[in-house]
């Protein structure tokens, strides 16, 4: 398996099975290679299963008739969205009790949606696709950050408070919504 190591100012390690079945671990830059490849040896196990996963969803999505996305349907998925998201990020927000900047729609390849330092939120037009309660599951994880810049437990008590069953929209972003980007790009 292909494994890539990338090193940041992050106090923890986490590894990502990607959906070219390739393995990527992100570790503290005060992490030795030692360390990595015990933490990979650890968690070989989970990796194998996640490897599994992937592979099998991917073959799902290729046995299905799938419609390459066209320039024209991206541009018409993301003048959707601007018409969609606004509204939902608007209510969402008076949910949560918080403010924003600038929303804006991209085509990206690797996020559903971001939230920046400066209050402006990012939201990928494929969630168009995507069923509504996935749509509204990331509109309140991008809003939930302006209360919580991480991912900690307290920012997941957050989202659970207006989504308490937000893991069901998170496991199909996991195991469909991944799959969808990569076969849609």
């Amino acid at each position: 398996m292909k494994v890539t190591v990338i090193r940041s100012n992050r106090k923890t390690v986490a590894i990502q099975v990607n959906s070219n079945l390739s393995v990527t671990v992100r570790a503290p830059r005060s992490a030795s290679e030692k360390d990595i490849e015990e933490i990979l040896k650890k968690k070989e196990a989970w990796i194998s299963k996640h490897i599994e996963k992937t592979k099998e969803t991917k073959e799902r999505f290729e046995a299905e008739p799938t419609e390459k996305l066209t320039r024209e349907k991206v541009i018409a998925l993301a003048e959707e969205a601007l018409k969609v998201i606004p509204e939902r990020v608007e209510y969402f927000a008076k949910v949560i009790g918080v403010t924003y900047g600038k929303i804006t729609i991209r085509n990206q390849k690797t996020r559903w949606g971001s939230c920046s330092s400066k209050e402006n939120l990012n939201f990928n037009c494929l969630l168009m696709l995507a069923p509504p309660e996935v749509l509204d599951y990331v509109v309140v994880h991008e809003l939930c950050h302006r209360k919580q810049m991480n991912h900690s437990k307290a920012f997941w008590l957050e989202v659970e408070k207006v989504l308490p069953d937000y893991k069901e929209a998170r496991k199909w972003l996991k195991e469909e919504g991944s799959q969808m980007i990569t076969l849609f790009l």
